[in-house]
Parts: structure tokens; sequence; C-alpha cells
């Protein structure tokens, strides 16, 4: 019984404090891989994980062994899996009730992988699959965009806009942006139509009847965004929180149903009010669209930006707090193995 190094937790708790156990590597049931992790990511949603934050939405066993994004190779392959054999190197946002990246090895079911991009190493392409599977399910499933409809992401500088953008324009919509000026000849290279510096501009001002608004920045800039979506249009938040339709997509009981229309209704009313509906996401594992992904990755060269600092698995719990206070510059990587 061979065993490895996992970050665990064992109870939800606000103190963002993990440790670090040997537990025995997994065992891989008929459809999944066991994959020798590489580099694993920090997100937000770890920190989510870790308070509990989301355990209406995704509750967990304790202990928990946490970390939601990796890059690694395959070491086993179970007996129902084709088209992944010993020594593939894959990407992965792994399935939602069963993660687990901050660890030596992890068992993923086939259906949640892709192959590596070409264009990326096991650090950048870390930092892909989370951001890359948003987008695009936030753009084809949450807003079912269709070619010629316009979107605008507030705030899309960032890695969220930088995979969003060329997604978008492989579907033929048209893309506006804003956010800081450095990022403007870059995104405007990728495929964004039109580009709002914020330092300059204030997009509610100079926007109006867009189809769709995708929110990378909170509740507090709810008003403003709906301000400027045409009747019958969307917004989509990535960040303000769950609401009634998210928990009915979800297929969760009722009175979970109950409990998310409460807590999302401030929020549906005011869109309602403006003939506009508000959606959530919560994103999951999907190998299929990995591949899409890595296609549009791969023909638009994204290179998502990873912070420098590097940090092994024994320092987890500092990689947390860059993600949960610092300015981290890009995606936090923990490099799990050589």
């Amino acid at each position: 019984e061979m065993n490895m190094k996992a970050v665990q937790i064992k109870k939800y708790s606000k103190k963002i404090e993990t440790e670090v156990v040997e537990i025995p590597i997994p065992e891989i049931g008929d459809h999944e891989v066991l994959v020798k992790v590489k580099v694993a990511a920090v997100n937000h949603l770890e920190i989510l994980n870790i308070t509990g934050s989301v355990k209406l939405i995704q509750d967990y066993d304790m202990p928990l062994t946490i970390g939601n994004e990796l890059t690694g190779v395959i070491s086993e392959v179970g007996k129902l899996v084709s088209g992944f054999k010993k020594g593939d190197t894959v990407y992965t946002r792994l399935p939602l009730d069963k993660i687990g990246a901050f660890a030596e090895y992890v068992a993923v079911d086939a259906k949640a992988i892709w192959h590596l991009p070409k264009n990326l190493d096991f650090v950048t392409g870390a930092a892909a699959p989370l951001t890359g599977l948003t987008a695009y399910q936030g753009l084809h499933e949450e807003l079912n965009a269709k070619a010629g409809q316009t979107v605008f992401i507030p705030g899309g500088s960032g890695s969220f806009g930088q995979m969003a953008v060329p997604i978008a324009k492989a579907m033929g919509l048209n893309v506006i942006v804003s956010g800081n000026p450095s990022a403007r000849e870059q995104l405007l290279a990728a495929g964004a139509t039109r580009y709002i510096d914020y330092t300059k501009e204030n997009y509610w001002e100079i926007l109006k009847g867009v189809d769709f608004v995708i929110d990378t920045l909170g509740a507090a800039e709810f008003d403003r965004e709906l301000s400027i979506i045409k009747p019958g249009g969307r917004l989509l938040s990535l960040r303000t929180g769950p609401n009634k339709q998210f928990a009915k997509d979800h297929g969760f009981p009722k009175w979970k149903q109950l409990l998310f229309a409460l807590a999302g209704a401030k929020f549906d009313k005011k869109a309602k009010k403006h003939g506009i509906e508000y959606r959530f996401i919560f994103v999951r594992s999907e190998g299929s669209q990995l591949q899409e992904i890595s296609k549009i990755i791969e023909e638009n060269n994204i290179i998502p930006a990873v912070d420098p600092t590097e940090f092994t698995l024994d320092q987890v719990n500092e990689a947390l707090r860059l993600v949960a206070s610092g300015h981290p510059k890009g995606k936090v990587v923990i490099k799990v193995s050589e």
C-alpha cells in the first residue's frame, strides 16, 4: 500500500488553514484514470470550499482533500477507459463531487480530462481549465448566445476575459470589454470588437442595448450592468450569488430551491423590472468541452498569466493566503512534483 502527500481539511472553518497529511494513493474505478499531479492551481473557489461558503451547492465528507484544477501525467488507466493511455499529459477541472488536486495523485473520471494543449506547459496549463470552462459554459449554456449578438464583459482584462473573448469570437459574437489600458491591445487582437479603458470612460454612460453582460466584479456593479442590457437579455454573474433559477437548473430539492430563491430574490426582482433574466454559474468538469477549449487555446496561442511566486505542497497555506488577501499577478499555482 503506497502513500502520498495530500492537503486536507477536517471541517469547514473560517480560518484558512489546511494540513499536509499522508494518505493512501487512491484506487481507480473502471472509468477513471490515476493522474500523477504536476501542478495544481489555487483559485478563490478553494477558499469557498474551506470556509463552507458553497456547501449548499456542493457539500463534502470530511476529511476533504482540496483543490479543483490541475495538470499531470496519467500513470494508470481504468479498464473501460478509451482515448487515454499511460504517459499522456492532461489537464482538468475536477468533478465537483470528487475534488482533490492538492495531492501527489488523483483518481479522476476520464470524462473530466483532456490532453494538455500543445502550447501550454504544466504550469500555464494548470491555469486554463476552470476559467476556460466557465467562459464556455457561460456563453453556450447560461446565455445560449447566438452569432451576431453582443456580450459585454466589465472587468474583462483579467484571466477570465483572456479566455472568454476568443471563445465568444469563435461563436460569432460581438464582444465588448472594459478593463485596464495595459490589456487593450491583447484583447483587441484576441477578437474583442471594442475596448473601454475604465480609467477614462464609464461603460454605463456609453453602452446601451447589449444582449448579455458577464459580470466578473460582483454585486456592487449589478445596477449599472442591468442598465445597459436590452429587455429580453441576460445578466450572468460569476460572483454575485445563486438564485432560484440556479437551484432549478441543478435539480436541487424543493427546500434548497426555496433557500436559493430567497437568497437571490433581490437580484431576480431588479432584473425582472428591466425584463432581464439573472443567471449565476458554478462551473463543472467536462472533458468534451475542454477538447473544444483546447482548440481555441492552440489556435489563438492563449497563455494564461501565472503568478511568479513558487509554492510547493508544504507551502499551501501561504499560497491560499496570497489568493485570499494578496494581489497575485495571475493564477497562483503549486508545483506538486517535478
